[in-house]
């Protein structure tokens, strides 16, 4: 235990790992945000989307915009958090309906190159239309400052994330399980063509699906904006961080998703203790064992 205590001497400093842990699930809770969409829309449709990422960043320079227009007003912070994802949502089913719907039954290789593609055309507008500086959201101002846990101060607006997110797994969990549209949806990512041969209308729910999984990176990326600084790149970290979320918890899975971004989490949080020189390859490293062990991760299940 000493030689333990010796080389990691914040293990003993318990409100510290509290702390941390805390952290780790708020981080948790945003990759989990964005990669259960990325899940959904390749567990129905079969496509990996690379542009998922964008979304994320648009919705964030979506906050930027409703903020700077709206009013100075407490509630208007709350009005953007609500309509960025909904942009994004609209914009996911535009680009469903004219570019991806044609090449649902195309080669994979092409569905990459065009969600790869996205990216490229996103990034480009986002440059055109904000500009390459750097962009800030301010935090609502109850929400600002930091509170004290056990003498451990810790940002008030990741108590936000911390509340709403598991409000939304809930939400999720009792939309894909206890509602028709979910069930739709679960068997669409068993046998797309039964589901076809029975009437449902598959091309629609494709884009419903599509839509959904664009509103929740959406939802990511609102939430994340006051945390970090808004600017082109900020999808391609948070895509490699979701698509590895998605890797280890299994493609299609929900349930996979979460537990996966809670472990990513708190990797992220303690490798920066633990590990400091090497906490990103950490997770690499771990998403390879998955790989290796389990090709279609924890909860996932094996093509047919």
């Amino acid at each position: 235990m000493d030689f333990i205590t010796s080389l990691f001497p914040w293990i003993t400093n318990g409100p510290l790992v509290l702390v941390q842990v805390m952290s780790g699930l708020s981080v948790g809770m945003f990759l989990f945000l964005v990669s259960v969409g990325m899940s959904l829309i390749f567990g129905v449709t079969r496509i990996v989307n690379l542009a998922h990422g964008s979304f994320y960043m648009v919705s964030a320079y979506l906050m930027v915009t409703l903020i700077e227009v709206m009013p100075e007003h407490p509630v208007s912070f709350w009005i953007a958090l609500l309509l960025a994802p909904v942009g994004v949502g609209i914009l996911g089913g535009v680009i469903e309906v004219t570019l991806l719907r044609r090449i649902y039954r195309r080669d994979p290789m092409m569905q990459l190159i065009l969600t790869f593609g996205l990216i490229l055309v996103i990034g480009t507008l986002v440059l055109l239309v904000w500009g390459p500086d750097n962009k800030s959201v301010p935090r609502p101002d109850a929400l600002a400052g930091s509170v004290r846990i056990f003498g451990q101060p810790f940002p008030s607006y990741y108590l936000l994330v911390l509340g709403l997110s598991p409000l939304v797994a809930v939400g999720l969990w009792l939309l894909f399980y206890r509602t028709r549209w979910g069930m739709l949806v679960r068997a669409a990512t068993v046998d797309r063509e039964m589901l076809g041969a029975l009437g449902v209308d598959v091309s629609k729910l494709y884009t419903e699906v599509f839509v959904f999984g664009s509103w929740l990176a959406g939802l990511g990326g609102a939430l994340a904006a006051p945390t970090v600084a808004v600017a082109l790149g900020m999808d391609g970290d948070v895509l490699i961080n979701a698509f590895v979320v998605v890797v280890i918890g299994g493609l299609g899975s929900f349930a996979g998703s979460l537990i996966s971004a809670l472990l990513v989490g708190e990797l992220q949080s303690f490798g920066i203790l633990i590990f400091p020189a090497v906490s990103i390859v950490l997770l690499f490293a771990i998403m390879a064992v998955v790989l290796i062990v389990r090709p279609w991760g924890l909860l996932g299940h094996p093509e047919e």
